[in-house]
């Protein structure tokens, strides 16, 4: 019994030490199993975040195409000689226009365009139904035609809102694919057609700044700043619509520069149009008249006139000039419209808007001075640089032909025809001491370059005797209290197969303000004005076109910052310098 008992417990110490064996290897095992998985769980979490960085990286190129206003320029470096270039673009390819304040005045929205693939069309009368549906404004014919060519692309709608994208959608027809494109807009329809002009449905400018300055407005998504402010654009236009409404003119337009630097602070052509909406070429609403529209000045030139003479030096202001009969000239008469029948000054000149008074001041300095005059002043060359593409070219008698009638017309406006633009640039010079400044729409802090036209003393001359002309004149309905007007009215009849009508004209007050230090200058035009009971039958520009300047300049004033001056003082350096 001892033995046996002997034996279990050795047998039993035995088993003892096997398991404790079994069991060390087993922690051995487990302590291999532990490392081994977590091994496997580092490699895995380097996994995920290596997943997670490039997914944030997705995002961040994807964030930098979106919100970048020009794209990023990335170059990576191949070798040592090439190099490759990355451009990454913003979604948006045309830069917004603002105008001198800032304020966006034409932009570029997202949109999409519709076209179908017409080889996979299974039931074109069908898909063709539908759309027309979808879309009231199109034609069945005109789809059910376009879906059956044969040809792969068809384009069918462009600038889908994105409730009608919605809706096709819904059709179903796995034909129909979109394009992503973007539709220019203009936030103030009518206001600046003629600044702006406009884009065609593939967004590539067609006219005004679009088209001259398309380049620019698709290179770079900066905006675009003019010089044009918007609450004068406003005023003005209303002023323009007012005055051809009251006189039942055929048109009007207005350009209000600033005479020391050439910025086009306004320029307004009626009649005008949305460029939102599609207008059929030819219409007379395209035609900007400010820029292409070559007209016969009238008295307006006699501004011109009379500083050539005080620049020849052979013509002083307290000059006179007889003015008592009707003069002629190669067989043609030239009289006054309501002659004074009296020796006239050269002030009084201006004032009686005499044609017999220039023609004898201007005969005094000569054909070669006046024409030589008149071309450095800007008169014989479009305004190639002015950033519009609708510009036309001066008319006028070659140098061959520039004879004593001529030279006797032109004194008073006939026989050569310029545009607005022109004139208004050339009046800034005579203004602003005699500097000529290439007008501008485009707000820029390099100027653009100017030159010397005519003495500072000429200019200084000129001023007190075109505010006479608004105290004593034909412009006295343009004053304006406080803002000492000065300007010159024109008058010129219409050439109608060969001769002149007498009863369709085209008026203009030209004019600056304030006269005792210019700042701005002011053309006004009215096409073809009628006769009212308010102008007791007169249709020349004194009674409208004078009146709707001088509105126009108390409206806007105020807009410009400029204080109103009421004492004498002014008054009393005008006659100061008159003597």
């Amino acid at each position: 019994m001892l033995q046996v008992g002997f034996s279990k417990r050795k047998n039993n110490s035995y088993d003892f030490k096997n398991q404790r064996s079994m069991s060390l290897q087993n922690s051995l095992f487990e302590e291999t199993y532990s490392a081994g998985a977590l091994e496997i769980c580092r490699k895995r979490v380097n996994i995920a975040i290596a997943l997670f960085f490039a997914v944030y990286a997705v995002i961040a190129v994807r964030v930098f195409m979106v919100c970048l206003p020009h794209g990023i320029e990335i170059k990576l470096p191949e070798d040592e000689t090439q190099q490759r270039e990355i451009l990454i673009k913003a979604p948006i390819s045309r830069a917004d226009i603002v105008d001198r304040n800032g304020v966006v005045i034409a932009t570029s929205l997202p949109t999409v365009d519709l076209y179908a693939n017409p080889k996979k069309i299974q039931d074109a009368k069908d898909a063709a139904e539908k759309l027309s549906f979808v879309f009231p404004d199109m034609k069945y014919d005109d789809l059910y035609a376009k879906l059956t060519k044969k040809t792969s692309f068809v384009m069918l709608k462009h600038d889908l809102s994105p409730a009608k994208q919605s809706e096709v959608n819904a059709l179903g027809i796995p034909a129909l694919e979109f394009l992503t494109s973007e539709k220019r807009v203009y936030l103030h329809d009518n206001l600046f057609a003629h600044v702006l002009g406009y884009t065609n449905v593939d967004n590539v400018g067609q006219a005004g700044i679009e088209k001259f300055m398309h380049k620019r407005l698709t290179e770079s998504t900066k905006p675009l700043e003019l010089t044009v402010d918007l609450g004068i654009q406003d005023t003005i236009r209303q002023e323009l619509l007012a005055a051809i409404e009251k006189f039942s003119a055929e048109g009007a337009s207005a350009v209000l520069m600033d005479i020391n630097t050439g910025e086009v602070i306004s320029m307004v052509s009626l009649p005008d149009f949305n460029p939102n909406i599609n207008i059929p070429l030819g219409d007379k609403a395209l035609f900007n008249f400010t820029t292409l529209g070559t007209y016969e000045p009238g008295s307006v030139f006699k501004t011109f006139n009379t500083a050539l003479g005080l620049e020849s030096g052979k013509v002083k202001v307290t000059d006179k000039f007889d003015a008592t009969k009707p003069i002629t000239i190669q067989r043609r008469k030239i009289s006054d419209f309501h002659g004074e029948n009296r020796w006239l000054t050269v002030g009084e000149i201006l004032i009686y808007s005499s044609n017999i008074g220039s023609v004898q001041l201007v005969s005094r300095v000569g054909r070669k001075d006046q024409r030589k005059f008149l071309e450095n002043l800007g008169f014989f060359a479009p305004l190639t640089d002015f950033e519009i593409p609708e510009k036309a070219k001066p008319l006028f008698q070659s140098q061959k032909n520039w004879t004593d009638i001529t030279m006797a017309t032109v004194a008073y406006g006939h026989g050569i025809s310029v545009t607005p633009m022109h004139i208004i640039t050339a009046f800034s010079a005579l203004m602003n001491g005699g500097i000529y400044h290439a007008p501008t729409l485009i707000k820029s802090s390099v100027k653009k370059p100017s030159k010397r036209v005519i003495s500072e003393r000429t200019s200084e001359q000129m001023r007190p005797l075109l505010r006479d002309v608004v105290l004593y004149g034909s412009g006295k309905k343009a004053e304006v209290k406080g803002y000492e007007v000065a300007g010159k009215t024109g008058t010129a009849e219409k050439a109608v197969n060969g001769g002149y009508a007498k009863r369709r004209v085209t008026n203009s007050f030209l004019s600056a303000f304030p006269a005792s230090n210019p700042k701005y200058a002011l053309l006004v035009i009215i096409d073809e004005p009628k006769a009212t009971k308010e102008t007791w039958g007169f249709i020349t520009s004194g009674w409208n076109a004078a009146p709707t300047a001088g509105k126009i300049i108390s409206e806007i004033a105020p807009q410009l910052g400029l204080k109103a001056n009421f004492d004498l003082q002014a008054q009393r350096a005008h006659i100061k310098a008159m003597q």
